[in-house]
């Protein structure tokens, strides 16, 4: 699958700031501002000097032109841009690589006050997450506290008559498991404790990524 528009563009980071902007450094030297689509702490994947890959919009009128999309974290590629995640998930479904779905895949539906990622069919909802943060050789979610994931999670929990599916999208091929980050958000890490109890399948998938898209890579545990 290939999420990008555009052929990839290496650069190296400099440094990361006011959480959406990043300074790269193209090759040839010439420096620009990119925009960083990732709200988190993006912990272990900021550190300057590394090897970032940017896709350019080729749209001369946007503010920031090139979005910061890989970040290279030893020898593993590590998405940076969430909005991967949807569009790679979306498409293993509606493919039918994804929980073998034979329903329709409605993106983006609204249950009541909360908007969920996925709606399959009439009555089966679907939220994913993507995992970026890696402790102790697990993926680890969230990297930062999460109010608004919180609330979601507890919305699935109380869905009465339908399949509810919560998604990890695993967005470095260096993991073998995903578990809560209890020591980042513990609120969270009760949350999703309580949705597994309420009967919310929860799914964890480990993505390959590179300059030539992303590949679906096996399920892994979730540890609870």
């Amino acid at each position: 699958m290939k999420p990008f528009p555009t052929p990839l563009l290496d650069a190296v980071l400099i440094r990361r700031y006011k959480r959406f902007l990043a300074d790269v450094r193209m090759e040839g030297g010439r420096t620009l501002t990119v925009h960083c689509p990732n709200p988190g702490a993006m912990t272990g994947m900021d550190a300057p000097g590394s090897a970032v890959l940017l896709s350019d919009s080729r749209n001369p009128r946007r503010k920031l032109r090139y979005t910061w999309e890989l970040v290279r974290v030893k020898r593993t590629w590590v998405g940076v841009n969430t909005q991967i995640a949807n569009r790679a998930v979306g498409h293993w479904l509606r493919t039918k690589r994804l929980l073998s779905c034979s329903e329709t895949v409605t993106p983006e539906v609204r249950d009541g006050s909360y908007r969920f990622d996925f709606r399959l069919g009439r009555d089966t909802f679907l939220e994913v997450k993507t995992v970026t943060l890696k402790l102790d050789g697990m993926g680890a979610f969230p990297d930062s506290k999460t109010e608004r994931g919180r609330r979601q999670t507890d919305a699935l929990a109380r869905m009465r008559n339908r399949r509810r599916i919560l998604v990890f999208f695993v967005a470095r091929g260096d993991v073998t498991c995903v578990r809560p980050a209890d020591e980042i958000d513990p609120e969270y890490g009760k949350a999703l404790r309580r949705a597994a109890r309420a009967g919310v399948e929860i799914v964890a998938i480990r993505a390959h990524l590179g300059r030539n898209g992303v590949r679906m890579g096996p399920l892994l545990d979730v540890v609870l």
